[in-house]
């Protein structure tokens, strides 16, 4: 078994070449087998006897089941009808049943219908495109269909010509040629129906089982044997890709995350929230448009080998579907450990007629070089040792503060979040872990020496994840450092990775792997960091989105709880000055107009996504879009008097690598979390020395 301590369900891409065109499979062949019947078994037993959430297979659950089955099939309600429901539905309680008895059938049955659908609406979508469309009449399409009742065939005749109408529209005023326009849906949804056509009974058997684990808790799933070849490849040392985490949003790949050190990161083009249309191989090749796609097909589209160039048509966060793409060009690579390694710099903060440094500790993931140290090496690299010898760096230039940043962070070793709350604290517990039989293990800091007993920040966003949120909580529990940032991503569990092939007779089974929830995180004063994640000290503004976020907006996530504290000697930070930075922090936002324009960019791509109709009214579509590209427009160029960038030279073309947005974002939270720290750099206040920092122990609850 493989423990994991990711942060989330999102799609993390890094992985070999594309796979190839997979030809269509017959109905004959969508049936389940044996191997599916006792995968299933296997799945079962481990569920029931080792999961962290007891849940009982029964009518309830067997309710549940269906209805993620047919989010996962159609999720925006588009191919399935109310009549199709009503079906359905008349087996509703069954579904716990079947699993039992390994009667996967009515499963299938209802795959076979979808594709019945999928093929139906492809055609009737090609249709309409072929005919007439006026853009004339005053009408709106309603592109979200997730929380809608069901609709009747009619219904969904209407919502398919309005869909043909705004894709139509949408590349029209991109600027494309009605005949490429034409071409392109066509392909579109010709690709609908063939996409669907090319799944198999590994793919269903999938679909339906991952059902039933979501319905027991998010971050536990199935991997056939092909999606489990993947994901090792994925994990394995010779990733390559362009370095960003990806989900499926409205028929759209949203760039969820984009990791530091990778090809995206490092090209300062390709940005969180973006949304990609197209992909293009090489300079030369021609671009495919990928609106509709599965998001593991965009994926294998991505991804590649090391050194080699993709394209990426990408609508940038914000825009309407309608806005003329970007165009990124990124050389596919592998984030290397130096890329993942901690890094230092120090911020100087004008006061008087002084200079405060402040030191900064970037750290985009907790790592150690476990090969390095397995065999040996007493130079192993690791996040604890990086950040030890930063310290002493950041001393040795006169530094008065240290923030560790952690924002994007989304987890790695255990050990070293252990190990490096260790760094700051004298010895103590750091985080206790309860596994699914109710006992309690805690993990410890051993060792009496603190490398820094300083003033001390820590940065996060809702992107900082597990082991991220074990260091943080810690930390703040402590009393030991100043918590600033967005409330935290709220990943608290732990999850192992079982080969079913190998507790099957057949030792040369291939079952796939079973990932499950096996325990849970606490922090030392007994809070779970698991779905409300860390909450700041002093939260910046832009938090104004993050309660949507995270572990809080997946589907029957594990709730927060308590447990009884542990033992631990608090140190003595300033929590009562923490009132006063809040104010000073928020006094200066006010006038800080690069800030409130990174506040006028989260309200206009959350209002971006909140809106969920469009008019299909040429006249106004025109005007919107013209409004929109002002308003982005307008928003760059405050944001770059504001910080004193050199405006662009010159406007981008089609053709041309998407533009460098201003990204001193970054510059500016790290400025004002410099100034918070240095507002509680007083005499006495935000840490003690080592010999004075612990004070009576807290006794447990």
């Amino acid at each position: 078994m493989l423990a994991l301590l990711g942060a989330a369900t999102l799609y993390l891409f890094f992985g070999a070449a594309a796979a190839t065109m997979s030809p269509r499979v017959e109905r004959s062949a969508l049936v389940p087998s044996e191997a599916h019947a006792r995968a299933t078994e296997l799945v079962l037993h481990f569920i029931a006897n080792y999961h962290y959430r007891k849940v009982a297979l029964d009518d309830a659950l067997s309710v549940q089941i269906l209805e993620r089955y047919l989010e996962t099939l159609d999720p925006n309600r588009n191919y399935f009808t109310s009549a199709d429901l009503a079906e359905f539905r008349k087996r509703e309680t069954q579904f716990d049943d079947l699993l039992e008895a390994g009667r996967l059938q009515p499963a299938f049955d209802i795959f076979l219908t979808l594709r019945d659908r999928v093929d139906a609406r492809s055609r009737f979508a090609r249709a309409v495109l072929a005919g007439p469309l006026d853009f004339g009449v005053k009408e709106e399409f309603n592109f979200d269909r997730a929380k809608a009742p069901w609709a009747s065939e009619a219904e969904l005749d209407d919502f398919w010509r309005k869909r043909v109408k705004n894709d139509y529209l949408s590349l029209k005023l991109a600027g494309k040629a009605d005949a490429e326009i034409r071409d392109t849906l066509d392909k579109r949804y010709e690709d609908l129906a063939r996409r669907t056509d090319q799944l198999k009974a590994d793919d269903v058997f999938e679909l339906f089982i991952n059902a039933y684990l979501a319905s027991v808790e998010p971050h536990t799933s199935y991997f056939s044997p092909r999606t489990s070849e993947n994901f090792r490849i994925r994990m394995s040392l010779s990733l390559e890709g362009i370095g960003a985490i990806l989900q499926s949003d409205n028929e759209y790949t949203l760039v969820r995350q984009v990791l530091k050190g990778g090809p995206a990161d490092k090209s300062g083009v390709l940005h969180e929230d973006d949304r990609i249309i197209a992909v293009g191989q090489g300079l030369n090749e021609p671009f495919v448009d990928v609106i509709g796609w599965r998001i593991d097909d965009v994926v294998d589209l991505i991804r590649g080998k090391k050194d080699s160039i993709v394209r990426l048509q990408v609508l940038p966060k914000g825009m309407p579907a309608s806005a003329k793409p970007k165009i990124v060009t990124l050389t596919r690579s592998r984030i290397e450990l130096e890329d993942e390694a901690a890094k230092q710099s120090v911020i100087e903060i004008p006061k008087g007629d002084k200079t405060v440094k402040v030191g900064v500790i970037n750290l985009p993931t907790f790592y150690q070089d476990f090969e390095a140290r397995a065999r040996g090496d007493e130079d192993y690299r690791s996040t604890t040792r990086d950040v030890r010898r930063l310290i002493g760096d950041l001393e040795g230039k006169g530094v008065e503060g240290i923030i560790i940043d952690l924002r994007g962070n989304g987890g790695g070793s255990l050990t070293e979040a252990t190990e490096l709350t260790g760094l700051f604290i004298t010895t103590g517990p750091v985080v206790q872990v309860r596994n699914s039989d109710g006992t309690v293990h805690i993990e410890r800091d051993t060792d009496p020496e603190v490398a820094y007993a300083g003033p001390l920040a820590v940065l996060v966003d809702r992107n900082s994840a597990s082991a991220s949120e074990i260091f943080a909580g810690a930390i703040q529990d402590y009393r030991r450092g100043v918590i600033i940032g967005e409330p935290t991503f709220g990943k608290g569990t732990v999850q192992n990775l079982i080969d079913l092939g190998e507790y099957d007779n057949d030792n040369d089974a291939q079952l796939g792997q079973l990932k499950a929830t096996i325990a849970q995180f606490f922090r030392v004063a007994g809070d779970s960091t698991q779905h409300r994640g860390v909450v700041p000290d002093i939260t910046f503004p832009t938090a104004m989105g993050a309660d949507d976020e995270g572990e809080r907006a997946l589907p029957n996530a594990l709730p927060w709880a308590r447990i009884e504290a542990a033992n631990y000697s608090p140190a003595q930070a300033p929590v009562a000055e923490f009132a006063r930075a809040r104010s000073l922090h928020q006094q200066r936002l006010q006038s800080d107009r690069g800030f409130q324009v990174l506040l006028e960019e989260e309200r206009a791509v959350r209002e971006a996504r909140e809106k969920t109709t469009l008019s299909l009214l040429e006249s106004v579509r025109k005007q919107e879009q013209a409004q929109a590209e002002r308003e982005q427009k307008a928003r760059e160029e405050r944001f770059r008097a504001a910080t004193g960038q050199a405006p662009p030279k010159g406007e981008d073309s089609e053709d041309e690598l998407g533009e460098k947005k201003p990204d001193n974002a970054t510059d500016l939270v790290l400025q004002e979390s410099a100034r918070i720290l240095d507002d509680l750099v007083v005499p006495g206040t935000i840490a003690q020395q080592a010999s004075t920092a612990a004070g009576p122990a807290l006794p447990a609850e």
